[in-house]
C-alpha cells in the first residue's frame, strides 16, 4: 500500500538499539545489497527485497535516491506464486491417473507413496512454471532524527516479513509502538508496573 494514499493503515516501530551515525550513510548500499530479486523466469514461489519507493521495478536506485529530506524512503516488494489447490488437485490426478495407467502395462497394480509424492512435487513445479507471480508492494519511512519507523501496513505477515528483512539488512532489531509502549515511551520505565496492571474498560 502506497504510503501516498489518501488513507491507509500503518505500524509504527522504534528500533530498539542505538542507531549508529556511520549507518545512515551506509543505507543506500545496504538496500542495494538486500533488493528485491525478480522470480518471473524461476518456478520459485516467493521472492522479496527492498525496491525503490518511487518505483518497485527500480532496485538499483537509479530513479531516485532513498534520501528524502530528513527520511530514508524505501519499499518492500513480495511476489508470490499461487496455485489454487482445486487447479493443484486436478492437474495431479491427471498426473496420478496418467502414471497408474503406464504401472498397468508395465504388470504392476499400485504407485508407491513416494513416487505420488514426487509427482506432486512435479506438478507443482510445473504449474509454478507457467503462473505469473503476484507483486505487492509495502512503502516503509524512516526518520532519520527520531529513529522512528512507518510501515504501510497492519498484516501479521506482511509485518513479520518487514522485521525480519529489516534485521537482516541493518542489524537493528524494531519494536511495534503499541499503546503499551508509547504510553512507556511518554511515562517511562518507572510506569511499568502501573500499565501492566491495568484492565480494560467496557463502554457497553
Amino acid at each position: 500500500m502506497s504510503i501516498l494514499s489518501a488513507s491507509l493503515g500503518l505500524t509504527r516501530y522504534r528500533v530498539v538499539e542505538e542507531i549508529p551515525d556511520s549507518l545512515w550513510r551506509e543505507v543506500p548500499k545496504r538496500l542495494t545489497d538486500n533488493a528485491f530479486h525478480d522470480i518471473d523466469a524461476t518456478v520459485d514461489e516467493r521472492s522479496w527485497g527492498w525496491c525503490n519507493l518511487d518505483n518497485m521495478l527500480d532496485m538499483d536506485w537509479a530513479d531516485s535516491p532513498p534520501e528524502k529530506g530528513h527520511y530514508m524512503c524505501f519499499g518492500l516488494r513480495l511476489d508470490t506464486r499461487r496455485i489454487p489447490p482445486a487447479v493443484f488437485k486436478k492437474h495431479c490426478m491427471i498426473a496420478l491417473a496418467q502414471e497408474l495407467a503406464q504401472a498397468k502395462q508395465e504388470g504392476k497394480s499400485f504407485i508407491s507413496k513416494d513416487r505420488r509424492r514426487e509427482i506432486k512435487d512435479q506438478v507443482m513445479l510445473r504449474l509454478r512454471a507457467r503462473s505469473l507471480p503476484v507483486p505487492a508492494v509495502f512503502d516503509a519511512v524512516w526518520n532519520t532524527q527520531s529513529g522512528r519507523v512507518l510501515f504501510a501496513s497492519t498484516n501479521s505477515k506482511a509485518k513479520t516479513l518487514f522485521e525480519d528483512h529489516f534485521n537482516l539488512s541493518f542489524g537493528l532489531t524494531l519494536e511495534p509502538l503499541t499503546p503499551f509502549f508509547l504510553a512507556m515511551d511518554m511515562l517511562g520505565e518507572a510506569a511499568a508496573s502501573r500499565l501492566e496492571t491495568l484492565e480494560p474498560t467496557s463502554f457497553i
